[in-house]
């Protein structure tokens, strides 16, 4: 024991170090911003210098607040190799006394890091001695909070069951948003942490098995090995909604990364609608037929069918002289053009400098070269413009689509053999807007709108994509997401047992190709480390009637609960979710009340009349079950499983997400008979 507690407060002492380092990096950053800032240099080059010195400052400055070091890794001296008797502290950043000095801590990204994750008794990779540290819960990072450590001497082949202090970071209480998984991860998840840059990848993850935290610690990976190139595109993180995107917020900032953006599908596409709002909602049947990716070829037909071929030949009076340029050749060039299948902005310029080029080469044999004034003349001339408008008319994504939907003459041309008279009718606005501009748009809209905009001109793309929750997408958001990483490259997250939407895939293949990612790989993960194995064991129970082929997932905790609280009545549904809501506070961590959207109100005024919406709020979260993907709490109440299941076309999916929220106990609390699936268990 003595020997344990000198290590600890050797370490303590360490960890003191490396705190003070950390402070004197982060003063010495803010020193530099000052003297970076008066360098003599050019006005752009001071510019760039001094982003870049800001933004490493201000990492510094906001870095959360939190242990400095999770491990350490003592190499054999006699293994031989860089690393031979050496030491090192992994945590999640690096820190020195100063940037030419060996680290105090290494980031753990960085090569050497990767053996914490990867060696074992079997497989050494050189490492003598792995130490892990046990961190009291929500420690800010004081040397006292190191309350404990263990060795596994893996050279020496010493195989230990499973790690305590592993086992307790994976399963402590969560209250708040979401937190990384640096300490944590697992073998498996490190590989895909570390794919390369160029390689696309589609993780199949069962409940709980840190799919999410994946993408977010390959994002971060990906920036500390390939920051140029990922800067100069960026990196875009894609999730379902708001809610999903403020739960996982902190996980790039706690891994010292800053930079990247977050966001939806839905504001992606607002963006490169140039800011367009969605001001209407579409019927069902007509939000089917918006997101199917025959949608594509509809919008193509319309836009690509505004071309025409020219009805005269092009005369153009240069003093005493008419060049012409006859009505054939102008007929060839915009089939030649139309034929390159270029965006159609690059289509309608090429065409203007195609007819210039055969004026320029009339006047070049009556009177030699011409220069670059005179050409841009030329191109600016009316008759050359105006035979341009005729052949390859401007046009706007929000005037090709209001067309579309109000002419039905121009929509059974776009939509011939494509889409039948009924799915037609639908896509038809009842009420005709004065103009395009008048026009009130959809969120579906936005998306076509988007993809129209992606055919008249490429969008900037990302260097690399993360997108959760991709099981949901519809093919036309496919294209949307694939248009902006066509030079990058994806990290596609999702469940396909988890997929609601009623465009929801029910297999990778066709998903990764709508993603332009045809060829990425699919890799499984199947192995829980979250959710209790009796929980997984009951949503596995569900699979059958989800028509998904996914493994079945497992777990490797057996601890938590299951329970289930029943009701005579449904008057009395609530009171029994209130009484479930009170046991769960009696147990430590977050508790989440989630039901159908139509029985939210009740429970919400139920909660409040019994004192838990104020005085709970920090633990408790009344939410819908549709807005309940992606978000984990320590116990989950779910009120009435049948209510979720008949409340949409895709509910049993939908019960299959409520069930698996649940990182320690679920209790089902129903009045109705549970749903078929579940009537074994009970």
């Amino acid at each position: 024991m003595k020997a344990l507690d000198r290590e600890l407060d050797h370490e303590r002492t360490y960890h003191d170090s490396c705190r003070a380092a950390l402070t004197a990096m982060a003063e010495g950053a803010g020193h530099r911003v000052v003297i970076g800032e008066n360098a003599f240099a050019s006005g752009a080059d001071a510019e760039v210098l001094g982003y870049q010195l800001r933004s490493w400052a201000k990492e510094l400055r906001e870095m959360p607040e939190g242990p400095l070091f999770f491990g350490r890794l003592d190499f054999d001296a006699a293994a031989g190799g860089d690393h031979a008797g050496q030491s090192y502290h992994i945590g999640r950043r690096r820190i020195s006394e100063h940037p030419s000095a060996p680290p105090l801590v290494v980031d753990w990204r960085a090569p050497v890091s990767r053996r914490f994750y990867q060696a074992s008794a079997r497989d050494p990779q050189g490492v003598a001695v792995r130490r892990r540290f046990g961190w009291a819960q929500g420690s800010s990072g004081g040397a006292e909070d190191l309350t404990g450590l263990e060795d596994e001497r893996l050279v020496a082949g010493e195989v230990r069951g499973a790690s305590a202090i592993l086992a307790g970071e994976i399963e402590r209480p969560r209250v708040g948003p979401m937190r990384d998984i640096a300490a944590t991860i697992q073998p498996e998840q490190d590989d895909l942490v570390r794919s390369e840059l160029a390689e696309s990848v589609c993780v199949q993850g069962a409940p709980g098995t840190g799919k999410t935290a994946v993408g977010l610690h390959r994002a971060a990976y990906l920036l500390y090995t390939y920051p140029q190139r990922i800067q100069r595109r960026g990196l875009l993180v894609l999730g379902p909604n708001r809610t999903f995107l403020s739960y996982v917020r902190e996980v790039l900032p706690a891994l010292g990364e800053y930079d990247i953006r977050q966001s939806t599908v839905d504001e992606e596409v607002v963006r490169g609608t140039r800011g367009r709002e969605v001001r209407a909602v579409d019927e069902p049947e007509a939000a089917v037929v918006k997101h199917d990716v025959r949608m594509a070829e509809v919008v193509r037909h319309a836009l690509y069918g505004r071309i025409a071929q020219p009805v005269n030949s092009l005369a153009l009076r240069e003093g005493s002289y008419t060049w012409r340029v006859s009505r054939s050749e102008l007929a060839a060039i915009v089939a030649a053009v139309r034929a390159e299948a270029p965006p159609y902005a690059v289509g309608r310029e090429r065409v203007r400098s195609r007819a210039v080029r055969a004026i320029q080469l009339q006047a070049e044999r009556r009177a030699g070269p011409m220069n670059n004034t005179w050409l841009q003349k030329i191109a600016r001339a009316r008759p050359v413009t105006e035979f341009v408008d005729t052949v390859w008319p401007k046009a706007k994504p929000e005037e090709v689509l209001a067309e579309l939907f109000t002419d039905p003459d121009a929509l059974a041309a776009a939509a011939d053999g494509t889409l039948d008279p009924e799915e037609q009718k639908a896509l038809l606005w009842g009420k005709r807007p004065r103009s395009w501009k008048s026009a009130k748009w959809s969120a579906a809209d936005l998306v076509l709108l988007d993809e129209v905009a992606g055919l008249i001109e490429h969008p900037e793309g990302y260097g690399h994509i993360v997108v959760d929750e991709a099981q949901d997408l519809s093919p036309m958001q496919c294209r949307a997401i694939a248009r902006r990483a066509v030079f990058g490259s994806l990290t596609v997250l999702g469940d396909l047992a988890q997929g609601t939407t009623p465009w929801a895939a029910r297999g990778w293949s066709a998903q990764l190709a709508h993603l332009g990612k045809p060829g990425a790989e699919v890799v499984p993960l199947t192995t829980g480390f979250r959710v209790p194995a009796a929980i997984v064991e009951l949503a596995n129970r569900l699979l059958p009637a989800l028509d998904v082929d996914v493994p079945s997932g497992q777990s490797l905790r057996r601890d938590g609960e299951l329970r289930y609280r029943s009701a005579a009545t449904p008057q009395e549904l609530a009171e029994a979710a209130v009484d479930a809501v009170r046991a769960a506070l009696d147990r430590e961590g977050s508790v989440g009340v989630i039901a159908g959207d139509r029985d939210v109100p009740a429970l919400g005024a139920a909660l409040e009349a019994a004192g838990l919406d104020a005085a709970a709020a920090a633990r408790v979260t009344l939410l819908p079950a549709t807005l309940a993907k992606g978000l984990e709490y320590d116990h989950v109440v779910a009120v009435e499983p049948a209510e979720i299941a008949a409340a949409e076309e895709r509910g049993l999916h939908r019960l299959y997400v409520v069930l698996t929220r649940a990182v320690s106990g679920l209790e089902i609390v129903h009045s109705r008979p549970l749903p078929r699936e579940l009537e074994r268990v009970g």
